[in-house]
């Protein structure tokens, strides 16, 4: 298993959290997807490290925008 924190901007209520949730879980080999709405932070668990840019699409997607760290 796996654990990587992602910086989510844009998100503001939970309509955002479900969104950006959907979205990441849909990423092969996700396992678990923890939405900090306060501090837009994401926490995902997986299987294996995710591709950064398979997370950013799911962002993209979800209408949120993924913060470089």
């Amino acid at each position: 298993m796996t654990t990587a924190t992602y910086q989510v901007q844009g998100m503001t209520c939970g309509h955002c959290v479900n969104s950006v949730s959907t979205e990441i879980s849909s990423i092969a080999g996700v396992n678990d997807v923890q939405v900090d709405l306060g501090s837009g932070r994401v926490t995902v668990t997986s299987a294996a490290p995710l591709d950064p840019a398979a997370v950013r699409a799911a962002v993209d997607e979800a209408g949120y925008d993924l913060v470089d760290v």
